[in-house]
């Protein structure tokens, strides 16, 4: 098996889409379980535990409670042995589950990454004294290789590093990178002159100048980027992580005072000869731990890993984590029309015949001079002939045919058989080719090439031996679903504008058939760049796709900059992600990614502080009824003790983190709906789900410590 087929192989093994291949790995599969679950010891350290302040509460409360503990085995403890041990226990497994969720999620961009190094391999280039073909070249180690030297790559080598072509053209396997079996075309001076170190010359060669030193290319990027304990915390992560700290100190200073409070009506009911016992220590905890949002805390740093390892799952390689949040935030797309909102090539859709030809003449002809044009727009002319009049492919070589390829001088293309030339190009050009010959250019044509330019479609014109004999429609096909989509964009609050070179007549047709919200024809990377400026201007984020060096300007302006990897060094540098697959349309998956995250991350916070209410009326009756007896009322579950109650508490919130990690790393279901009904349906699933879901676990919880005799 080739290098490429086992890269190939690896990162299918890793990938987790739904419709992914049966040797994918599962979110628990025993590769990830083990590594996630040492990792998660590892974790204790004190310096790691920080990163989480609300962990690091627990974290602390969990040794407090171990102390006491200790204390307690030498007969001088505030409460039973076994009540502190359990509860000890279930705190030190409530940080470790944590932890877990973490791990598993880092576990998962760690096997991701681990892949991503098996392309990495030693190999020996071929540095050339000059940057020229034909030159003295001499072998040099890959690692020894420097920014601005040049290399020779023939067929069968391996590209040692990243580099931009400077002469020749060959085609490249890029499996290993992006997973598709076809190759590529590499090739000087233009938007497909960028090469990546571990990809495969297939045919021909390639003179290489190097762009990045070792450590520096851009699989040392990928790597860097997938490593999850590498990821920075972005903005709405921080002010969520501060949101969660202020909760945890307000709820820290009133556990702390109560147990004064707790000392003082204790003496007080003393005084007035009542018994009464003050709240330990254990319990104290115990409540904090219940009290502030260790749900969401524990899984905050997973949703973040997580959202980064699906972008990596769709093919996109993200510079960090505030990318792939910004993607979730955009409001504004910008879209090539070429390859995103259309296919891509044009098709011919129609014959429109010169007065006194048939539509059958028109399209025999403009077979004949279609027959020997390889491209998409050629190829479809010869089937639509077939389709329509089922006219056949002929027999050239007894007609003794000289085929006229396509030139950029005439913007014309054609066949002469023998002193008969047929021809068909661009409008402007075929009538001046006709008028060259002395022949009249028909009105009725100049017509429909207008009618057809209207329509969004390109005029072709056809010529037989000096007559005009119509005009092949040639339509640019709207992708299938790509309206519906972006009504789903238009439904979330995100503007569609689309981008193309087109003039305006032709813009406005695909743009209304799209069915897209703007449109900006002829644009030039000016336009892009000012564009973008006015949207970001109104407190807009605006995302955008390029692959070309000419799109590196606006690339490098835009909130969230999609570049293609089949493009040039200067975009992907320009970019904050990097699309393997160089797949125009990836955009609108990278925008769904994102606010698949953020999501995730409300829906769970959401959760996470409701399910707290139901804590409250769990431990708190408990936690007081030795010192206040009035507050038995409150306990509404009727538990079967004051420590059975807290037990209880302390279980279910430990175990929700655990029964939560499969949603805080798949992620919630994206739903393109607008933020104020996302709000509804959070506050209605997530936020009563979330205070009605721990009654009923801390009561199951509850007997089945009674009955069990726990407690």
């Amino acid at each position: 098996m080739s290098h490429a087929q086992i890269a190939a192989k690896e990162m299918a093994a890793l990938d987790t889409r739904p419709g992914a291949p049966a040797g994918s790995l599962k979110l628990f599969d025993s590769v990830l379980l083990v590594p996630a679950i040492i990792d998660s010891f590892k974790k204790l350290n004190p310096r790691t535990q920080l990163r989480s302040p609300v962990m690091f509460v627990v974290y602390v409360g969990s040794i407090i409670t171990s102390l006491l503990y200790v204390q307690a085995l030498s007969g001088e403890g505030e409460a039973r042995p076994g009540f502190i041990l359990a509860t000890s226990i279930w705190l030190w497994f409530t940080v470790l589950f944590a932890n877990f969720a973490e791990a598993l999620a880092e576990g998962r961009s760690k096997a991701q990454a681990a892949s991503l190094r098996n392309l990495k391999q030693t190999v020996m280039a071929k540095k050339l004294a000059s940057p020229k073909h034909g030159t003295t070249w001499l072998p040099q180690i890959a690692t020894e290789l420097r920014k601005g030297h040049y290399i020779l790559v023939e067929a069968g080598d391996v590209i040692p590093i990243d580099g931009e072509v400077i002469e020749g053209v060959a085609s490249v396997d890029e499996s290993a990178i992006t997973g598709e079996s076809a190759p590529v075309i590499r090739e000087s001076g233009g938007d497909f002159s960028s090469v990546t170190g571990g990809t495969r010359v297939l045919s021909d060669w390639l003179v290489v100048k190097v762009t990045a030193n070792p450590g520096e290319t851009f699989l040392d990027r990928m790597i860097a980027m997938v490593e999850g304990a590498k990821r920075q915390k972005t903005p709405n992560e921080i002010a969520l992580t501060i949101l969660l700290v202020a909760l945890t100190i307000v709820f820290l200073i009133v556990t702390v005072t109560l147990l004064p409070f707790s000392l003082f009506s204790v003496e007080a009911a003393k005084a007035a000869g009542l018994t009464s016992a003050p709240i330990s220590i254990t319990v104290l905890i115990a409540l904090l731990v219940c009290l502030i949002p260790t749900t969401i805390g524990g899984l905050l740093s997973a949703i973040g890993v997580a959202g980064m390892s699906r972008m990596m799952q769709a093919n996109v390689i993200a510079t960090s984590g505030r990318a792939v949040e910004a993607a979730g935030d955009v409001d504004v797309l910008l879209l090539d029309k070429t390859g995103t909102i259309t296919l891509g090539n044009r098709q011919a859709s129609a014959f429109v015949a010169a007065p006194g030809v048939t539509e059958q003449q028109l399209a025999d002809v403009a077979q004949l001079a279609s027959l020997a044009d390889e491209t998409p727009e050629g190829r479809s002319i010869v089937v639509l002939a077939k389709q329509k009049f089922n006219i056949r492919e002929r027999e050239m070589a007894t007609l003794n045919a000289v085929f006229v390829p396509f030139s950029a001088n005439t913007r014309m293309s054609g066949v002469d058989i023998g002193d008969r030339e047929v021809r068909k190009g661009a409008a402007d050009s075929v009538r001046k080719y006709v008028e060259s010959l002395g022949q009249s250019y028909p009105a009725e044509v100049a017509r429909a090439v207008d009618d057809v330019s209207r329509r969004g479609s390109t005029p072709l014109v056809v010529v037989d031996d000096g007559r005009v004999m119509g005009v092949v429609e040639l339509k640019d096909i709207v992708k299938g679903g790509i309206k519906e989509r972006f009504a789903e964009l238009r439904r979330m609050g995100i503007k569609t504008v689309m981008i193309t070179g087109d003039n305006k007549l032709t813009a406005a047709a695909i743009a209304a058939e799209a069915g897209v919200d703007d449109f900006l024809a002829e644009a030039t990377p000016e336009d892009k760049l000012k564009l973008i400026r006015s949207y970001q201007a109104e407190g807009r984020l605006v995302a955008m796709t390029g692959d070309g060096t000419n799109d590196a300007p606006a690339l490098a302006q835009a909130d969230v900059a999609v570049a293609m990897n089949s493009g040039t060094q200067a975009a992907k540098e320009a970019g904050n992600m990097v699309d393997l697959d160089s797949n125009p349309t990836k955009l609108l998956e990278i925008v769904e990614i994102g606010k698949q995250m953020l999501m995730t991350r409300g829906s769970l916070t959401t959760f996470s502080i409701s399910n707290d209410i139901a804590k409250y009326f769990a431990i708190i009756p408990a936690a007081f009824v030795g010192t206040y007896p009035q507050l038995k009322a409150l306990d509404i579950m009727h538990l079967a003790s004051p420590s059975s109650a807290i037990m209880s508490a302390v279980i279910f919130n430990a175990l929700i983190i655990v029964f939560l990690i499969p949603l805080a790393l798949k992620g919630v279901q994206y739903r393109a709906i607008g933020a104020a009904a996302l709000l509804r349906r959070n506050l209605l699933i997530y936020g009563v789900g979330g205070i009605i879901l721990p009654f009923i676990g801390i009561k199951l919880i509850d007997m089945l410590l009674a009955a069990c005799n726990f407690v």
